[in-house]
């Protein structure tokens, strides 16, 4: 089943960017549109899936395209929508803030109705503390980057991700079909 999917990133380095293209491009035969939230105006009703990305800047702030964007997205209705979150981070120089920006994203969105998807585990990552895991500490609540200290992990963990989540997004559509919702 082909899906409209929304990729909606700020950026200030070009990292979450050049990941949300990254992104896009493994996304096929879905239709995916890029929103950067800092020039683009988003109607999220249009999409079947939200991926938004997200950095967390020094001391666990979020990146300052989304300080500028937060208090609209905090009120858009995510009612029913199907979400998932990538983040960008400095897992060695800001090792106890890592993916702290992860929180704030998901925090917003499933209070106002998302069905969140896409959890990411946090092994392979050495950092102190992050407020973007799982209340078990197990998982990240989105796929975890940090092309600062493992630019060589990115392609890769994009690569598994993405597969997760179109594969979440499958299964979610064949539990519809049987229970007859669509």
């Amino acid at each position: 089943m082909e899906h409209n999917i929304a990729i909606i990133y700020g950026s200030t380095t070009g990292n979450i960017e050049n990941a949300a293209h990254q992104i896009a491009e493994l996304l096929a035969p879905n239709r995916v549109a890029l929103f950067d939230i800092a020039v683009d105006t988003i109607d999220i009703e249009e999409f079947d899936l939200l991926i938004i990305g997200i950095s967390t800047w020094e001391y666990g702030g979020l990146q300052e395209d989304w300080i500028d964007y937060f208090p609209r997205f905090r009120q858009l209705d995510f009612s029913g929508k199907l979400c998932a979150l990538f983040g960008q981070g400095n897992q060695e120089g800001y090792d106890e803030w890592f993916q702290d920006g992860l929180l704030d994203l998901h925090d917003a969105m499933t209070v106002r109705g998302a069905r969140m998807i896409g959890l990411w585990p946090n092994a392979g990552y050495r950092f102190k503390a992050s407020k973007g895991l799982t209340a078990d500490g197990k998982y990240f609540l989105g796929l975890a980057l940090d092309d600062d200290n493992q630019p060589e992990l990115t392609t890769g963990r994009i690569e598994q991700w993405t597969v997760q989540v179109l594969e979440s997004m499958s299964e979610l559509d064949s539990c519809a079909v049987s229970d007859g919702v669509i």
